[in-house]
Formats: structure tokens, C-alpha cells, sequence
């Protein structure tokens, strides 16, 4: 089957890497002597969510989202947003590990189909992940949101992809990741082929319909080289 792809676009977060916002979090406010609690988390995460949601919908901007989401805890600690953003990137970069069989998909694929990275992810996080995980100089192109001022799934950050790629048929791309709202949604109305990486289980929605469903990125290796 690889040799019906000319590109692999994957998502970042908890696609190729394990994204645990949690231990991020902890890492954080335990520079500010807080012992952050997983009912901190929750109430952290009913801001952020909806936040997101905004971001993918055009509604707010990477930098309204990055402070919004820690205005409430700026405001305890009498810090800026700006600071506990920068350093919750920074702690995220320093729990990141890579998802479970990425490593070696990514090696398994190397010289063999041209990849990149396409994520609704921070500049300041991605590319220090890239360079820690050593996945850095596998890819051939990287595409983050903050920089091109469109989210997945807006039509924009794929064309502004597809323009970088060279232009290639867009069924011959393959698009990868773990969110069917922003990945497969984004990826479907981009003309690309779709491989949604369920690892949870989750219900399928029923208007989303990807190529291809998959629960690990050893069963996408499997089927790439089937």
C-alpha cells in the first residue's frame, strides 16, 4: 500500500507524540510551590477545551487562547499569562515523549515516502520536541497553525501545506491523527485520504467518515507495508 502515497502528513499531538497536559501542568506550578490536583486539572481543562474549540473555529487566535486559558491562575499567583504559557511549553517539552510504535513507523518510512507534521500545535513547543525526540530530520515539512493564522480544520492550513509540498494529487496524500474533528474532518475537505488513530475507542461520528480507522501506529505500519 506505500507505494500509493507520495506524502504521510501526521499530526503531532498524541499522534506521534504523547501529550500528557497533566504532568505538564504539575511541572509548571511546582515552580510556583503549588501542588496542582487533578480537580486543578479539570477546572483548567473546562477553560481550555472551549477554547480550542474556538481556535479551530477561526473565533480566537493562537495568543488569545495561550493566555485566556491561564488568566484565572495569573491572576492567583500575580503573574502574567504570557509566563505560565512560556512555562507550561516548556515543561511540555520536557515530559514529551514519542506515542507508542512511532519511533519505529517514522523509520520504517524514511526515504521511502516524503513526511510531514501538520499540527494546531505552539511553534515554541514543536520544534523543541522535533529536536529532543531526534525526529527532527525525518520530515519533510512542518506546518504549524500560530505561523500560517489558520487551524485544522480550516481549508487554509491545507492548501498553505499542499502549496509547500509542490502540489501534489491530493489523493496521494495521506493525512494521520487522533482528532476526527480537526485531522479527518480537515483532511476530507482538503481532498486528502484519512487515517483516523482511535487509540481510545472512541464512537465513530457519524458524519466523519475516514479512510481508514486504526488504534495504534503499529497497526498503521502494518497496513502501510501490507
Amino acid at each position: 500500500m506505500l507505494q500509493n502515497w507520495d506524502w504521510i502528513l501526521f499530526d503531532a499531538d498524541d499522534t506521534l507524540f504523547h501529550f500528557d497536559a497533566f504532568a505538564g501542568l504539575q511541572r509548571l506550578f511546582k515552580d510556583y510551590n503549588v501542588d496542582f490536583t487533578t480537580d486543578d486539572y479539570h477546572e483548567y481543562q473546562s477553560v481550555n477545551k472551549p477554547l480550542w474549540v474556538e481556535y479551530q473555529n477561526g473565533a480566537i487566535t493562537a495568543l488569545q487562547l495561550q493566555h485566556q486559558r491561564f488568566n484565572g491562575w495569573a491572576e492567583k499567583l500575580n503573574v502574567t499569562p504570557d509566563t505560565l504559557n512560556s512555562g507550561f511549553l516548556s515543561a511540555m517539552a520536557e515530559v514529551c515523549v514519542p506515542l507508542e510504535g512511532a519511533v519505529n513507523l517514522i523509520n520504517a518510512l524514511k526515504g521511502k515516502v516524503k513526511m510531514g507534521i501538520i499540527t494546531n500545535g505552539f511553534t515554541a513547543l514543536q520544534q523543541v520536541r522535533l529536536q529532543r525526540t531526534g525526529f527532527r530530520d525525518y520530515f519533510d515539512l512542518l506546518v504549524i497553525s500560530e505561523q500560517v493564522g489558520h487551524a485544522k480544520p480550516h481549508p487554509a492550513i491545507f492548501n498553505y501545506a499542499l502549496e509547500k509540498m509542490g502540489r501534489p494529487a491530493p489523493e496521494r496524500v495521506l493525512m494521520v491523527g487522533d482528532n476526527p474533528d480537526s485531522d479527518i474532518l480537515g483532511g476530507i475537505n482538503a481532498g486528502l485520504k484519512t487515517c483516523w488513530l482511535n487509540a481510545d475507542g472512541r464512537e465513530k461520528p457519524e458524519a466523519i467518515k475516514p479512510d481508514w480507522q486504526v488504534s495504534s501506529l503499529h497497526e498503521l505500519q502494518s497496513i502501510l507495508f501490507s
